[in-house]
């Protein structure tokens, strides 16, 4: 597979929709090893489409799974043993480092006794975003702002002022509370910036940092079509969205008669990675899944059927109730009569052999979490470019700091939007 460059800070026109033909190729030809839920299917059926590549991953140690599922182009590079295809991997998602040198990124961050009300992580995020965008030349809109902590970090960074725009009334009030006891300028006002009548302030620099699925698609679409100046934003939760099947921004791409469909479901996995969370959260999450696994292993022997069968979310006690209370509760909820003689210690260790199987199954899946995520991101890309922007595309942290580190840098070049590129 011949892949355009990942590019310089400004890439050609041209090389974005290159560059999500090449993903877009390469996810179709391996959907079976992403479109699979490991979670459901005792056995995946990709496992009998590439026996090698199952045997591989059967025979991983749990350090080495650990490991592999936070280094995914070591994971690719082993796989492609068994698959070779899987060996583009590393080129196709890689991009250039948006982020300037350490000393810019701490003089943009906010001091500690000026981040009041922000945690540690967000300071850092925010500053990093913000040295990654500077100069800053117009004022700032900033979509989705929370309590301003981006807001005001922008300010600090030479934004000549900052809107902030937020939907809920006491992160408002919290907002403009901070800055007037810090003297920013910045003012936040309460806004859903999903309303139709929305009008936006001309000349201003919109920018969002993880605003979520529909409400960052939303700033895409109208900071474009009011023509803005520019456009930085850092997508997040790609699935938060109203409609069942994603649906393409830009027209080339939703044109393009081999574009992939994308569910709900499968957005979702391009933001299932936890390398920010604590070791107690990721302990609790592993004992909760191995609890619903042999959960269904139970519920499967009482149907008397091979099928998966959801259950909601459980309240918190439960963790702390044990599996036996676990099991009660999700029979309940589901209206099944568990036996009086149940052994639930048979079924508890069910679920750590399958949750085993299930970690080793979904390694595998996670490999697509980044190219699945930068299909999307692309494709707005593309979509910035058709409406006449320049456009960057990076990393504006280590991913260490946060997953979601992707920067989207649009400065508007045209005032005629382009036409859609012709593609086969």
């Amino acid at each position: 597979m011949t892949l355009p460059p990942a590019g310089s800070l400004h890439e050609p026109a041209e090389s974005f929709y290159s560059r999500w033909r090449a993903l877009n190729d390469w996810l179709s030809q391996h959907r079976s090893l992403w479109q699979s839920a490991p979670f459901m299917e005792s056995v995946p059926a990709w496992t009998r489409q590439y026996p090698d590549l199952a045997r591989l991953v059967a025979d991983l140690s749990d350090p080495d799974c650990q490991a592999l599922d936070e280094h995914p182009d070591r994971l690719a590079t082993l796989a492609a043993q068994q698959l070779p295809s899987l060996a583009a991997y590393a080129d196709l998602v890689t991009l250039p480092t948006l982020a300037p040198a350490a000393q810019d990124i701490d003089r943009a961050t906010l001091p500690e006794v000026r981040a009041v009300d922000m945690p540690g992580r967000k300071r850092l995020q925010s500053g990093a975003f913000a040295a990654s965008v500077r100069p800053l030349e117009q004022p700032v809109l900033d979509w989705c702002c929370g309590k301003g902590h981006l807001s005001r970090t922008l300010a600090a960074a030479g934004a000549p002022s900052v809107l902030g725009l937020e939907w809920d009334t006491s992160l408002v009030q919290d907002g403009n509370r901070l800055a007037a006891r810090l003297g920013d300028p910045v003012s936040v006002r309460e806004q859903d910036v999903m309303a139709g009548d929305l009008e936006l302030p001309a000349q201003v620099h919109g920018v969002a940092l993880h605003a979520c699925g529909d409400l960052h698609r939303q700033l895409l679409r109208r900071a474009g079509s009011a023509g803005l100046p520019r456009i930085s934003l850092s997508p997040c939760c790609y699935h938060l969205t109203d409609t069942d099947r994603y649906r393409p921004l830009s027209l080339t791409v939703a044109g393009h008669h081999q574009a992939l469909t994308l569910s709900r479901n499968e957005l979702r996995l391009a933001v299932q990675e936890t390398v920010t969370a604590p070791a107690r959260v990721r302990e609790q999450t592993r004992l909760v899944s191995q609890w619903r696994l042999g959960f269904d292993g139970l519920q499967r022997e009482l149907r008397g059927c091979d099928d998966y069968l959801p259950v909601p979310s459980h309240p918190a006690r439960l963790v702390h109730e044990g599996f036996a209370a676990f099991c009660r509760w999700a029979a309940g909820k589901k209206g099944l009569t568990l036996p009086g003689n149940l052994d639930f210690d048979h079924w508890q260790a069910v679920g750590v052999e399958r949750w085993q199987q299930v970690r080793r199954h979904e390694l595998v899946r996670h490999l697509f979490r980044r190219p699945l995520e930068l299909w999307l991101v692309l494709d707005y890309a593309v979509f910035l470019e058709e409406q006449g922007y320049r456009v960057r595309l990076g990393e504006f942290c280590d991913r260490r700091l946060t997953p979601r580190n992707l920067l989207l840098d649009g400065v508007r070049v045209s005032d005629t939007p382009h036409s859609p590129r012709s593609h086969p």
